[in-house]
């Protein structure tokens, strides 16, 4: 279900105010990695507080009722998981975190100029739990 869904929703939470966001991301089967900005919200949110949940979801659809309005539903796979995420220091830490994040929306193997890596934030998720869900209609 992580290596099928296309983004992920990552949840912060500081003094007590919740912050989403959406991100590209990358799965290594132990961590998953996103890259940012060095600065901003984001970064502050998580520097100050690194416990977050993340959401994913692949096969959502919506399923329309042709005569009653509360008869419409939703066709899903979702997993929510907590975690611990911390900064990826290290140039070639940050090299095989973006190779991970670029291996899952490209088959093309991609080189990452020094300017590039000294300038993008990377992050990594440590993964405490994870629990999934999905819709009648997607049992098989």
């Amino acid at each position: 279900m992580i290596e099928k869904a296309k983004v992920l929703r990552l949840g912060m939470s500081l003094d007590n105010r919740p912050y989403v966001v959406p991100l590209c991301f990358g799965y290594d089967g132990e961590h998953i990695y996103f890259h940012c900005a060095k600065k901003g919200l984001k970064v502050d949110h998580l520097k100050k507080n690194p416990a977050v949940c993340f959401e994913l979801e692949s096969k959502a659809e919506l399923i329309e009722h042709g005569t009653e309005a509360c008869k419409f539903d939703f066709s899903y796979r979702s997993v929510i998981g907590f975690g611990e995420a911390s900064e990826v220091r290290g140039i070639d830490q940050k090299r095989a975190a973006l190779k991970v994040i670029m291996s899952k929306y490209s088959r093309k193997k991609w080189d990452f100029p020094m300017p590039m890596l000294l300038a993008v934030g990377v992050w990594k998720i440590k993964i405490d739990s994870l629990t999934g869900k999905q819709s009648e209609d997607n049992i098989r």
